[in-house]
C-alpha cells in the first residue's frame, strides 16, 4: 500500500508527486499515457504570477481580474491562495530548473524573467518560456520526479475507485499493456486526469483521450460535479484542424480581422468575448483571420516559433507572409469534480482532485488566460501536501477485492458484448452536436434536442462494443472505455446548461442574455443516480 496514488500525470500530478516527495512519504503516479503526452503541453502562453518584471503589478490585481473574468461565479479565499501563491510557485520551478524566458534587466532569480500580457489582465503577469511554457514546465517536473525516484505506472486506464464506507482506499485499473485488471490500494489518492474537452471531438484543442475519466470516476463512486456548464472555447483555434494558436499571439500585438479587412473586436479582451465576437463573424458568413505579419520575422521566430511551425504543419501557410486562418473552439473547462477548500472531493474522505478535472471555484464562469499553469503547479504541491497529511493518520487495513472482481467482469463482458453498432461515428456525432447545440451560444431548444440525443446514443451503447478482441495493448478498448466515460459525462453538462437560463462568461444563452446575480450567482453541483 502506498502513500499517496495520484491518477494522472500531468503538470498538476506531477507538482503534486514532488511535494509528496518532499514531505517524506510513499508515492505512486498512474496514467494511462505517458507523462510527455499530457495536455499541460498544450499551454503555450504563459503562467501567470505577480513578479512585476515590465510594469507595476500588485497580487490585489491578479485577484481582481480573476474574479472579473469568473464573472464573480468564484470562492474568493481559494482565489486569494492561488494568486498569492503565484510567485512562490515561480521560484519553486526556476529553482527545479524550468528554462522561463529572460529579460535583459541586470537582475537575477525570478527579478529577470520576462513577462507578456494575456486577454484579461492588467498588468504584463505571465511568465513564459517563448511559446513553449507548459511544455517546458511539463518536461522539468517529469525530469525532477524521475530525479527523485518517484514510481510511475504508465498506461494504467483509471477504472473505478475503491471506497469503504465514504473513505478512499485505491482504484482499479485496466493496465493497458497486459490487459489484466488491477487494483492499487492507497491511504489517500489524488486525481489529477485533466477535463473533458474530447466531448467536442473534432472542434477542440483537446487530445482524444480528453474524456473526463477521472470526473466520470467520481461520479460513480458517489461524488459530486459542479460548474459543468461552463466551457471555455479558445478564440484561435487553426480552421480546419483545431490546433490551438496560443493567445501569445494577441499578447504579443497579433489582430484578428474578418474576410472584409476589418479589425472587429478587442483582441485582448476575456476568451468569451472575442470567442462569441469570432462567432458572430462566422454566423455572417465572413471568415476570420489572425494577422501576425506586421510583427516581424525577428520576433515571431523569438517569441512565437511554435505558432509558425504549426501553421505551417497543419494549414499549408506561413504566418509571417499569410493571414491565419481560425475558428473558435472547445479548449477548457472550468467545471469538474466538487472539491472543498483543501480540494478534498466532496463525498469521498481522503481523496482530493486537482487541475482541469477539479472545481476548486477559482475559473468560475470563464478561466482567465494564464491561470491554469498557475493552478496546476500551485494548487497541485497544496493537493499533495494534504494528501500525505491525510494518509499519516489514515488506516493500513487494504480493500477488499469487491471493486476489482466487479472490474474485472465488466471488462471480460465488453470482449462478449454485440457491437451492431460502431460507436467511432457516434463519438464524432456527439462532436458536432455539442459543439452546435451546447456551444458558444446555446438555447435552451437546442439543449433539450441535445439531450435528447444524448440519450438515445446511452440507449445505442448496449448494442456498442470492440471488434479487437487482443487483450494486451487494445487501443480499441480504451477507445471505447472513454467513450463511455463521455456518454456519462455530457448529460451533466448539457442539464447544468439547461439549469443555467442567464449568459454569464463562457455560458451564452440567446433567450436569457444578461446576467442573474439574484438567481444564478452561485455554483450548479450535480450528482449522477444510477
Amino acid at each position: 500500500m502506498t502513500d499517496v496514488l495520484i491518477i494522472g500525470s500531468g503538470g498538476a500530478g506531477l507538482s503534486a508527486a514532488l511535494a509528496v516527495k518532499e514531505q517524506g512519504a510513499s508515492v505512486i503516479i498512474a496514467s494511462k499515457s505517458t507523462p510527455t503526452t499530457a495536455q499541460t503541453s498544450m499551454a503555450q502562453g504563459g503562467m501567470n504570477a505577480v513578479l512585476g518584471n515590465v510594469e507595476e503589478d500588485h497580487i490585489s490585481m491578479h485577484i481582481a481580474d480573476t474574479i472579473k473574468s469568473a464573472h464573480g461565479i468564484c470562492d474568493e479565499n481559494m482565489v486569494r491562495k492561488m494568486c498569492a501563491d503565484g510567485p512562490l510557485a515561480i521560484a519553486w520551478l526556476e529553482r527545479l530548473g524550468v528554462p522561463f524566458s529572460r529579460l535583459d534587466n541586470g537582475k537575477s532569480g525570478t527579478g529577470s524573467i520576462a513577462q507578456r500580457k494575456l486577454g484579461g489582465a492588467s498588468a504584463k503577469r505571465a511568465c513564459y518560456a517563448q511559446d513553449y511554457t507548459g511544455l517546458k514546465i511539463l518536461h522539468t517536473l517529469y525530469d525532477n520526479c524521475l530525479k527523485e525516484g518517484i514510481e510511475f505506472l504508465d498506461d494504467h486506464f483509471l477504472l473505478n475507485l475503491v471506497t469503504e464506507d465514504g473513505t478512499i482506499k485505491g482504484a482499479t485499473f485496466l493496465d493497458i499493456r497486459s490487459g489484466e485488471v488491477v487494483q492499487i490500494d492507497a491511504k489517500s489518492v489524488v486525481i489529477a486526469t485533466g477535463g473533458f474537452g474530447a466531448l467536442y471531438h473534432g472542434y477542440t484543442t483537446n487530445a482524444f483521450g480528453t474524456t473526463g475519466d477521472g470526473i466520470a470516476a467520481v461520479l460513480r463512486a458517489g461524488g459530486s460535479v459542479s460548474d459543468m456548464e461552463f466551457v471555455q472555447f479558445h478564440p484561435t483555434g487553426l480552421k480546419h484542424s483545431a490546433i490551438l494558436v496560443s493567445e501569445a499571439a494577441r499578447g504579443e500585438g497579433g489582430y484578428l480581422v474578418n474576410s472584409d479587412g476589418e479589425r472587429f473586436v478587442d483582441e485582448l479582451s476575456p476568451r468569451d468575448v472575442v470567442a462569441r465576437a469570432i462567432f458572430a463573424q462566422l454566423e455572417q458568413e465572413k471568415e476570420v483571420f489572425l494577422d501576425v505579419r506586421h510583427l516581424g520575422k525577428e520576433k515571431l521566430m523569438e517569441l512565437l516559433p511554435q505558432e509558425v511551425a504549426l501553421c505551417r504543419l497543419h494549414e499549408q501557410i506561413d504566418p509571417l507572409e499569410a493571414l491565419i486562418p481560425i475558428k473558435p473552439v472547445a479548449h477548457y473547462t472550468m467545471g469538474g469534480i466538487d472539491v472543498d477548500d483543501a480540494l478534498e472531493v466532496n463525498g469521498i474522505k481522503g481523496c482530493f482532485a486537482v487541475g482541469e478535472c477539479a472545481s476548486a471555484k477559482i475559473h468560475g464562469a470563464n478561466r482567465l488566460g494564464g491561470n491554469s499553469l498557475l493552478e496546476i503547479v500551485a494548487f497541485g504541491r497544496f493537493a499533495g501536501s494534504n494528501a500525505t497529511k491525510h494518509a499519516m493518520f489514515a488506516r493500513t487495513t487494504p480493500a477488499n477485492d469487491t471493486q476489482l472482481l466487479k472490474d474485472k467482469d465488466y471488462i471480460a463482458h465488453i470482449f462478449t458484448q454485440e457491437h451492431s453498432v460502431n460507436f467511432y461515428p457516434i463519438r464524432q456525432r456527439l462532436g458536432v452536436l455539442l459543439y452546435h447545440k451546447v456551444g458558444i451560444v446555446r438555447q435552451n431548444a437546442k439543449l433539450q434536442e441535445a439531450l435528447s440525443e444524448v440519450i438515445a446514443m446511452q440507449v445505442a451503447h448496449a448494442r456498442m462494443g470492440i471488434v479487437d478482441h487482443a487483450k494486451a495493448h487494445n487501443q480499441n478498448l480504451v477507445e471505447f472505455l472513454e467513450f463511455s466515460n463521455a456518454l456519462l459525462l455530457t448529460p451533466t453538462l448539457i442539464s447544468a446548461a439547461f439549469s443555467r437560463d442567464e449568459s454569464r462568461g463562457a455560458h451564452f444563452k440567446i433567450e436569457f442574455a444578461s446576467e442573474d446575480n439574484e438567481r444564478f450567482k452561485k455554483h450548479i453541483v450535480l450528482k449522477w443516480k444510477p
